[in-house]
């Protein structure tokens, strides 16, 4: 082989090797800033109500997102979103407390979703939830 024929092989090699590269770097950060398929959005969750005992709460994912629906004491239901308003963190539910608390700042959440003590500028948005035939049916 000539070194015309060297280079030339070497060349699509590196550029191959390249290539690879680019793709496992760039496909990351394509799929982080790209927008979610609409799929999940409308789609139901549909959790029983024997999954929500009085004074629980139960963690799940709805249209991309955390969300929790909490049976307050007194049999209540409410759904709201588990996204803290303040930085993105999930909250905790403190069941001896019954409120929800966020652990990256220590804001504090009614089981409404009111803010009572820290830095969260709002209160925890609503999820909308139907319930029929012991079914709890959100969104």
């Amino acid at each position: 082989m000539d070194n015309n024929g060297r280079r030339t092989f070497l060349g699509v090699c590196l550029g191959g090797v390249a290539a690879g590269f680019a793709a496992a770097v760039l496909w990351p950060v394509y799929r982080y800033l790209a927008p979610r398929s609409g799929s999940g959005a409308s789609a139901k969750v549909v959790i029983s109500e024997k999954d929500v005992p009085e004074g629980e709460a139960k963690f799940f994912e709805y249209a991309g997102s955390s969300a929790v629906l909490v049976r307050k004491r007194g049999g209540e239901l409410v759904a709201l979103s588990a996204v803290c308003t303040h930085l993105g963190c999930i909250v905790q539910w403190e069941k001896d407390k019954q409120d929800f608390l966020c652990p990256c700042h220590a804001g504090h959440y009614t089981p409404d979703g009111v803010v009572t003590s820290g830095p969260p500028p709002r209160p925890l948005p609503k999820l909308p939830f139907s319930v029929a035939n012991g079914a709890i049916t959100v969104g």
